[in-house]
């Protein structure tokens, strides 16, 4: 079976269930496995009656105040792990910036969430607050020996901070809107610098022998505001031309994609490597003709907006398969 590319499937947007129902037409023929985001056990069931058929289970990705350092969080995560054994194969838990200076706490967290359990799903602590390669690697080589437990890598959260990093050495303080095309060689440079470090993490936790989570999805560090969750297919506009283009490469594009999927599947290993697009930074229209689930609708805006989301999720995941081929 073809290594496995997973895509956010929610609702985005405000709408009936004809709107997940439209995620579900499109996941099918696709052919995408699903990660759902759900802030309770039961709100994932929910959702799972949506999810299509797939021999590759679905990923949960839980709420951003889920605290493992706090007895109700890991009860949240032991709640959705109990109920859930066999039916999703992963449970995603944001990290908390206070877990800097207590790694035994957290190896301690995770064991106790990771515990062996029949058919139980991997719990995975993302990536997300800007912890440091560093520190994510000696988390995962500390809970290797933890069954059910292991890291999900956010390959925009690391890009990102690893290419504000270096901007900050080279031209400190600059914005998009400050950009020339005096400075833009430093800054593409520093938007390069991304995917080294996403790489080196990688090969630093594959080896370990677990199953090893990543979030995939792209941006660019002078975006204002939420900088990555973009397409690999984005580009950032500038008025001037760089390389013949009036815009700036994003971290990653196809290419760095493939490079990421190709060295994660060789460092972890057959089967050990777990794939999710977390691509929503996506705003567009796009007919839903070929459907009759809106017929009820008045206004097809919110039907057509995710549409646009769903095709560009899909276009995604066709680029990943397709580099995975390769």
């Amino acid at each position: 079976m073809p290594v496995p590319v997973r895509g956010l499937f929610q609702q985005r947007i405000a709408g009936d269930d004809a709107l997940l129902r439209l995620a579900a037409l499109r996941f099918a023929e696709a052919g995408m496995p699903a990660e759902v985001y759900a802030n309770d056990p039961d709100e994932l069931d929910r959702l799972l009656r949506y999810v299509p058929r797939h021999p590759v289970l679905p990923v949960v990705h839980l709420n951003r105040a889920v605290n493992l350092f706090d007895a109700a969080g890991r009860a949240t995560v032991e709640a959705f792990a109990t109920r859930f054994a066999g039916r999703v194969a992963g449970i995603v838990v944001h990290d908390r910036a206070a877990m800097r200076g207590r790694t035994a706490e957290v190896v301690d967290a995770l064991r106790e969430v990771g515990r062996p359990r029949r058919d139980g799903p991997v719990v995975f602590l993302e990536y997300a607050v800007g912890l440091g390669p560093a520190w994510y690697a000696e988390l995962a080589a500390r809970i290797a020996d933890v069954e059910l437990a292991s890291v999900c890598i956010d390959i925009g959260h690391v890009g990102i901070q690893a290419a504000r990093d270096a901007l900050a050495v080279t031209r400190p303080g600059i914005e998009l809107g400050t950009v020339t095309a005096e400075s833009v060689a430093d800054v593409q440079d520093a938007t390069r610098a991304a995917l080294p470090v996403v790489l080196d993490l990688v090969r630093a936790v594959g080896p370990l022998g677990k199953t090893v989570h990543l979030h995939l999805h792209d941006g660019h560090p002078l975006i204002p505001g939420l900088a990555d969750h973009f397409s690999f297919l984005t580009r950032v506009p500038v008025p001037f031309a760089v390389d013949g283009r009036r815009s700036l490469d994003p971290m990653y594009g196809p290419a760095g994609l493939a490079e990421i999927l190709r060295v994660a599947t060789e460092a972890c290993g057959t089967g050990r490597a777990s794939f999710t697009l977390e691509i929503h930074q996506v705003e567009g229209r796009l007919p839903v003709h070929d459907t009759d689930l809106f017929g009820h609708w008045r206004d097809l805006t919110n039907a057509e907006r995710m549409n646009y989301w769903l095709a560009v999720l899909a276009d995604n995941h066709l680029l990943a398969r397709t580099a995975l081929r390769c």
